[in-house]
């Protein structure tokens, strides 16, 4: 898992950003993602653990030893498919989750945890860059229907997980600008308008209907 001596050999990496008084003109984000070779070092951190706290600490149980792992050894694809194992949208949670399963890792008890949250920013980055993160539209189809009444960020994942289970998604989302509305909800910064709109588009091409309907 990871290289045996890596979290003895490499110190943690945080992630870039852009300067103080280029990011105060804009409200774009400004944290730049590790590079291939840097993910991959921090990969290597990640220990043998025998119980790897990191995934207990999770709040969507990702298999974080796994594509830690997949990083070191430069597996992006089989990353991806990891990560979105558990995790329909890490381009969200890779931003902005406060990345709990790095107050858990073991390695955090007597020196810097691994960077989790940076990898699994940089394992989605490199899904959409590459043209990996697809529709999955379901074999077939049961006639069910599911309302999902919710923010466009909440319900975008739950569209993707009724598709996986091959259920007819019906949204019902809120009345007035809901194309933005996540956009809204959280800063710019924080979750780029481009990756919201590349998860709602995606969902449309995997033929799930969607509805906007005031309530």
């Amino acid at each position: 898992m990871g290289k045996i001596t890596g979290f003895m050999e490499f110190q943690r990496l945080q992630e870039g950003s852009e300067p103080p008084e280029a990011r105060k003109k804009h409200y774009r984000e400004f944290i730049r993602h590790l590079s291939d070779q840097e993910a991959s070092v921090q990969g290597a951190r990640c220990m043998d653990c025998g119980t790897p706290f990191c995934m207990s600490g999770c709040p969507v149980n990702n298999i974080i030893p796994d594509w830690n792992d997949l990083v070191y050894k430069q597996n992006w694809r089989e990353a991806l498919e990891t990560l979105h194992s558990t995790n329909n949208f890490p381009e969200f949670t890779g931003r902005v989750c406060p990345a709990p399963c790095e107050a858990s890792c073991t390695l955090n008890i007597s020196n810097d945890p691994v960077g989790i949250k940076s990898i699994e920013h940089a394992i989605i980055d490199k899904g959409w860059e590459m043209g990996w993160v697809l529709p999955q539209p379901p074999a077939r189809k049961t006639g069910k229907k599911v309302a999902v009444v919710a923010f466009v960020f909440e319900e975008t994942g739950d569209l993707a997980h009724g598709s996986a289970l091959q259920r007819q998604e019906k949204r019902k989302d809120v009345p007035a600008d809901a194309e933005r509305g996540a956009q809204h909800e959280c800063p710019r910064f924080n979750r780029p308008v481009d990756q919201v709109n590349h998860q709602r588009h995606s969902q449309r091409d995997g033929d799930s209907a969607d509805r906007t309907e005031c309530q």
